[in-house]
């Protein structure tokens, strides 16, 4: 098994085209051909994690925040970046980063706090622009159904809760093969009319690739008419947060020793407190200040963050509740549910929870 085998199934969940342009995701120290000996995750990689990973014989660290945000221009043992790096180059250790890419998947960050909370019919917070984009084609009609089907295969035609979604209309193609061309149909030199399909289909940009290999490998014909669009739809299953619902609804002081037991919470800070019964609640890990506005758009009666600055608060205007727990506690399980994915697909080496406490905030 090789770095890249483990990479590529981490970008199944939360591929790297749909984090944030200002973010630094993927393999940041290392060979993606290096044969794995072991993983471990973590929230930050500190020079405590990598010893632990050497400890613990990972040769890979996937960790959710980046270690390299913004450019270097030395790498000297002066900062606890550089440090990090030198010890995880000297050590022969690849370290791998997902933030914003997790953040945006619809099982991500937000997710899982939705999950700890017990929250049911979950939904994107602030779904994701120009992630979506369309495939036009056509083809014989003979040939429809098989193609199509092979769009579908790819990830082609999924909207929702829906698949296998397409438009398709037929007409006539019309087609003249110069000397220099081999048709699949028709004759070089004469015009051909040829009853075709016209097939459409949706898909998510980072499937660009796979839907167009798909294409030309199912398509009869030797040059393939296609159009690729890009769509301004909002991406229902990409993008920052979560919105859900509690099964019982339940009072705010209520709710808020709940918030805290789960998230182990020292200092929970929060706006006004509303007399009524909280049912829909709204989730975003780590710095969610920007979402407020979507929250109570939402018709969220709480919003859960973190990195709410006094005049935040200010935003809650009675509508709503902002609730901020803090950065790393609202991260905190996005280790948990790294290894619980890695787990479920690899068995044959070790993925290894690191048990570093790495929040660098303390309470009295």
């Amino acid at each position: 098994m090789k770095i890249k085998d483990i990479t590529n199934y981490l970008e199944e969940l939360a591929p790297l085209s749909q984090a944030e342009d200002f973010d630094n995701v993927g393999l940041l120290v290392g060979d993606v051909q290096t044969k794995v000996t072991g993983v471990l995750v973590t929230l930050d990689t500190l020079e405590s994690v990598v010893d632990e990973a050497i400890t613990q014989k990972c040769n890979l660290i996937v960790s959710f925040h980046p270690i390299l945000f913004k450019g270097i221009k030395k790498i000297n043992p002066t900062t606890y970046v550089e440090r990090v790096i030198t010890k995880a180059i000297k050590n022969d250790i690849a370290i791998y980063s997902m933030h914003t890419a997790l953040d945006n998947a619809f099982n991500g960050v937000s997710g899982k706090m939705a999950d700890i909370l017990g929250l049911q019919n979950k939904r994107i917070l602030v779904p994701k622009p120009h992630t979506i984009k369309k495939l036009s084609t056509y083809v014989p009609n003979a040939s429809a159904d098989v193609l199509r089907n092979t769009l579908f295969e790819a990830g082609a035609g999924n909207i929702g809760d829906y698949d296998n979604c397409s438009f398709n209309s037929k007409g006539l193609g019309t087609f003249k093969a110069n000397n220099n061309a081999n048709p699949t149909i028709g004759e070089k030199g004469s015009l051909h009319t040829e009853p075709e399909t016209l097939i459409s289909v949706t898909f998510q940009s980072h499937l660009e690739y796979t839907i167009l290999k798909a294409l030309f490998d199912a398509h009869p014909y030797e040059e393939v008419a296609y159009e690729v669009v890009s769509l301004d739809n909002f991406n229902q299953n990409i993008g920052m947060g979560m919105v859900g619902e509690l099964q019982n609804p339940t009072n705010i002081t209520s709710f808020l020793k709940e918030i805290q037991t789960k998230f182990n919470a020292k200092g929970i800070r929060f706006s006004k407190l509303l007399d009524k019964q909280i049912k829909t609640v709204a989730v975003l890990g780590g710095s969610g200040s920007f979402a407020i506005a979507d929250a109570k758009k939402a018709k969220a009666d709480v919003y859960i963050t973190a990195d709410l600055k006094y005049h935040d608060f200010f935003k809650a205007e009675n509508n709503i509740i902002l609730i901020d727990i803090g950065h790393f506690e609202s991260e905190q399980f996005t280790k948990n549910l790294i290894v619980d994915y890695l787990t479920e697909k690899f068995r044959n080496f070790a993925v290894v929870l690191s048990k570093i406490n790495t929040n660098p905030i303390n309470y009295i």
